[in-house]
């Protein structure tokens, strides 16, 4: 039986020769009876990452790279890697050794078992403490407001069944979020907890725009309450107004010449229902941004370079 572990790379020339060489060693040691083949999957890497992968690729014909023609994403990226993986089951993991290899062992144990997806919890980190205080509330809002049972700190390190992979492939996502797939897709997979590690070396690339871009990528995809707490929030406001308005009128004619409105209920008002009005239009921008992306259904990546993949995979350049 075969193991496919999938490394999504962007600028990580220092990690991809450690990462590589420690997998090695953790199927020699730990899994011993398991054919595997290890895919790397460049983002348009702006500094010696590509050159590191060709030379780990030709010192072994079971490392495997895919170079991308630009940078598409964090989210694509491994996700179309997952359909290159020819293995009987898939594991997707990070090349900065946040996520510890010595849980793939384990998650095998537990795909031997019958689970077919096993997800990884994160309990704790050793990174900034407010980052994953905001992660939590993140997390936890996602939670409450879709309609799937969103799993709480799950990444997408992770193993998938070939029969799941199957699954995701034949969905066509144009705009994958994988831990929103697994939630709906994989109702009874296998949760193990594991520590969050720091990054062995390097910097991430992700940053405010690009968690903010996830971030909205779950609230547009899995939530209609964004939508709707905008209707009702427009109603409410739209009646207390009335309300107030007539309260106003009121006070007026009783006491016309003693009860002075002024300008400053009328400009907080203004500001009040122009700054919400901007937030939900962008709400809405975003969502229809969303729809309109699938609409256009392009390619999850286009590839420039393959590398020790078989003959008949070396045209399959778009998924």
């Amino acid at each position: 039986m075969k193991i496919s572990i999938v490394i999504p790379c962007y600028n990580e020339e220092d990690n991809v020769i450690p990462i590589c060489h420690a997998l090695k060693e953790m199927f020699a040691k730990d899994l011993p009876k398991y054919e595997y083949e290890l895919i790397f999957i460049d983002n348009k890497s702006k500094d010696n990452t590509r050159e590191r992968l060709r030379l780990l690729c030709k010192e072994d014909l079971r490392v495997k790279a895919i170079f991308n023609i630009k940078n598409f994403g964090q989210s694509n990226s491994p996700f179309y890697a997952l359909f290159q993986s020819s293995g009987d089951c898939t594991v997707f993991c990070s090349a900065d050794f946040q996520d510890p290899i010595e849980m793939i062992p384990v998650m095998v144990h537990e795909w031997e078992k019958g689970h077919k997806v096993i997800t990884t919890i994160r309990t704790g980190t050793k990174e900034n403490k407010f980052m994953y205080f905001l992660r939590t509330v993140y997390y936890k809002l996602i939670k409450a407001m879709s309609k799937e049972e969103m799993i709480e700190h799950f990444t997408g390190f992770g193993l998938y069944d070939k029969s799941f992979i199957s699954i995701l492939k034949n969905l066509n996502e144009p705009m994958p979020l994988l831990r929103g797939l697994v939630a709906e897709y994989a109702p009874d997979h296998k949760s193990i907890e594991y520590e969050h590690q720091l990054r062995k070396s390097g910097k991430s690339s992700n940053n405010f725009f690009t968690l903010f871009d996830l971030a909205m990528l779950s609230f547009t995809s899995y939530t209609k309450s964004g939508l709707r707490i905008a209707t009702f929030f427009g109603f409410a406001v739209s009646l207390i107004s009335i309300l107030i308005s007539i309260v106003y009128f009121v006070l007026k004619i009783l006491f016309w010449n003693k009860f002075v409105i002024g300008t400053a209920p009328i400009l907080i008002g203004v500001f009040f229902l122009g700054g919400l009005q901007l937030f939900f239009i962008g709400l809405l921008g975003e969502y229809i941004m969303n729809m309109n992306l699938r609409i256009m259904n392009r390619p999850l990546v286009i590839e420039e370079e393959r590398i020790n993949f078989d003959e008949n995979k070396k045209d399959e350049q778009e998924n």
